[in-house]
């Protein structure tokens, strides 16, 4: 059985929802002739997206830095995830070339890495190499699967989370703490190449994630008292659902509260990121952590910035709420005001007005790397990709 083939097909039907479910769960559509108009506007923007990509190819094979693979595999993914699926029957040259490069900065230990940043380059390569739908790929990704349930945070008493940080994962290497952001890209490949490890007939190279342990780590990063044991976590209106950085930080800082008491901000990026997870960790839809998460995601609803953030790492919100409401099967938000929102139309139409005139992405905010084109270009590439599935 080619189980990286049926793998890849399951990843698309997740991942970016399938046009037949999208249509079941949809509410108040305004018709198939407006959504037949968007899609092929969404189909130019990609197109033009990818035709910049491909023009800024280093002759390496790589994209932007060659010492972060995670950049080159966002672009790999994007092509592989182009609407038509031509690039996944017959891939061009500067995309195996992009591939060769990706196997090269494979590390003994299985992760795909250079120097730093372990986890976040191997879980957004195991991604690129999972969508190429490529059989070769498979000992690479299994190996490399492994690589990653060993970042696994374990720390003070083994086996048990009597430590914030347990089950956790973080960038790996020198970074010692373990992260909501992390956490989501590693459980992300986790879920997506599961059966790589189930159908494995090494039995004894297949090793699995603590997934109770990555839960409780989820719960120790939202602020929802009464599944997260942390004396911070806040239900104040504001906060109450929402996800911070990793348990005791904030990169969206703290408030004081009407009653003298500080809370920890929730914000929107890392929010998504959080309920990505419960969805990899295979929450239901209707688990009180998912639904809070939910509603402090819909309260606070906005394209013009990342709530809590700013402009600071927009692009990455972007990407981050796609998958998210499309995993979770969203086709409208309701607002605090009680109005609805169709997020696929709306945050099209935020891409479409973005997009540069030769066809990048750019956030003139500079945090988190938001400045590099390559990278916010394959984030945008890949939302559009979501939406068109989604319409």
């Amino acid at each position: 059985m080619n189980y990286l083939i049926s793998l890849a097909a399951a990843l698309f039907l997740l991942l970016y929802v399938s046009a037949a479910q999208a249509e079941a769960l949809r509410v108040g559509d305004s018709g198939p002739a407006t959504d037949l108009s968007l899609k092929y506007e969404l189909q130019h923007a990609i197109e033009r997206g990818l035709g910049w990509l491909a023009k800024n190819q280093n002759p390496g094979g790589y994209w932007s830095q060659p010492d972060h693979p995670a950049l080159t595999a966002l672009v790999l993914t994007a092509y592989m995830g182009e609407p038509t699926g031509r690039m996944r029957s017959n891939p061009p040259e500067f995309i195996h070339n992009g591939y060769t490069y990706l196997l090269n900065c494979v590390k003994p230990d299985g992760g795909i890495y250079v120097r730093d940043m372990a986890n976040y380059n191997t879980s957004v390569s195991m991604m690129a190499l999972l969508t190429a739908a490529n059989p070769a790929f498979e000992p690479v990704i299994r190996n490399a699967r492994n690589f990653e349930v060993g970042l696994q945070d374990d720390f003070d008493k083994k086996g048990e989370t009597d430590n914030v940080l347990d089950g956790g994962i973080g960038y790996g290497g020198t970074y010692k703490h373990s992260d909501m952001s992390n956490t989501m890209f590693a459980l992300e490949s986790l879920y997506y190449s599961r059966n790589l490890a189930q159908d494995s007939n090494e039995a004894d190279q297949a090793r699995e994630l603590n997934w109770q342990a990555a839960i409780r780590f989820i719960e120790r990063c939202q602020n929802l008292p009464g599944y997260n044991d942390q004396q911070w976590a806040s239900d104040d209106p504001q906060n109450k659902g929402g996800f911070i950085y990793f348990p005791g930080d904030s990169k969206a800082g703290e408030m004081e509260l009407a009653n003298g008491r500080k809370a920890l901000r929730s914000y929107g990026s890392i929010s998504y990121a959080g309920l990505l997870s419960y969805i990899y960790a295979d929450l239901k839809k209707d688990d009180p952590r998912v639904v809070a998460a939910l509603d402090w995601l819909q309260k606070n609803y906005t394209l013009d910035e990342n709530p809590g953030m700013g402009q600071d790492g927009l692009y990455y919100y972007y990407h981050t709420m796609a998958k998210a409401l499309a995993a979770c099967g969203v086709s409208e938000l309701v607002l605090a005001d009680g109005s609805k929102v169709d997020w696929r139309r709306e945050l099209s139409k935020r891409l479409l007005n973005l997009q540069n005139g030769e066809g990048f992405w750019m956030n003139e905010n500079g945090r988190w790397w938001e400045k590099d084109p390559v990278l916010v270009t394959s984030y945008a590439v890949i939302v559009l990709e979501i939406i068109y599935r989604g319409l």
